[in-house]
This record gives structure tokens, sequence and C-alpha cells, in this order.
């Protein structure tokens, strides 16, 4: 297991957040570790569908980018990954109130896919769905501000 730089973790955390997609959903990256990533995203009526439940796919989405920041913590820094499959299954449906929560896991990673799963809970701890994702891994799809970051792994 490699140590991964604070330094790092800090902009990877603040870069993503404050990308416009996530802005968009109310959505933020709060954690990112060895093999695991954690994203909290602000519930608002934006995010219902017409009968007042969180719409699937916020939860499809909260679930792909937890999954995708497990697996990517572990990849070598200068490559880049893209969603390639995403399966979820929806366990509970959910009213747009506090926050839903998305824990991501990296389960493996080779050289050209990954895999990750996420837990999306809401923030009194009901599981609302849990998913895996593919991850196809490519060499020239970088990060906006890639030349900018820290070294990702500490020695």
């Amino acid at each position: 297991m490699k140590r991964i730089n604070p330094a790092w973790v800090e902009m990877i955390r603040a870069g993503v957040s404050a990308c416009p997609y996530f802005d968009l959903q109310s959505m933020r990256l709060t954690e990112v570790s060895w093999g695991q990533a954690s994203l909290e995203l602000a519930l608002a009526a934006k995010h219902t569908q017409p009968f007042g439940l969180v719409h699937g796919g916020v939860v499809a989405t909260l679930a792909d980018a937890a999954g995708f920041w497990g697996v990517y913590s572990q990849l070598e820094p200068g490559l880049g990954m893209t969603t390639v499959e995403l399966k979820v299954n929806y366990l509970s449906p959910t009213k747009a109130e506090g926050k839903l929560i998305g824990q991501g896991k990296c389960i493996k990673l080779g050289r050209n896919l990954g895999l990750g799963e996420a837990s999306i809970s809401t923030d009194d701890g009901r599981l609302v769905a849990h998913a895996t994702t593919t991850l196809m891994v490519l060499s020239d799809l970088k990060l906006k501000h890639q030349d900018q970051l820290p070294p990702k792994f500490l020695d």
C-alpha cells in the first residue's frame, strides 16, 4: 500500500469539488486515501423527480463519482480514467433532505481496467444504493492543472 501525499489530496479535493458538474449537483469530494474515497451531496429540490423523491440519476452520479475516486486513488500519476460501465442497485427511496454520502472503494486496478464499488447512504446512515463501476485507464486523459499537482505518493 502506498501512502498518498496529503498536499496532493487537498489539491485534488479542492479541484474536483470546484468542477462545474460537482457544483451543479452540490457535490464535493471530502476524503481520499489509498483505495477509498468519500463524497457528500447536499440534497435540494433540484434533485427530485415528479414524485418528490431524489431522482435515481442523482444517486447514480454520486455512486459513479465515489467508485471512480476510490479507484483513482491507486492510479499511477499521469494517467486518467473514464467510466465504461455503471451498475446501480437502488435499495431505498429517499427525500431531498439532508445529504447523501458516497463511500467508494477500489476492488481491483489493472493496467487497462479498474473495478470500484460504492455505497450510498443518507446522512443518518440508511443505505440507499450499492453500485459497481468499471473504469478504463487512459494514458492520454489528464486532470486539468495536472502539471501543478504535488507528487501523489510519498516514498
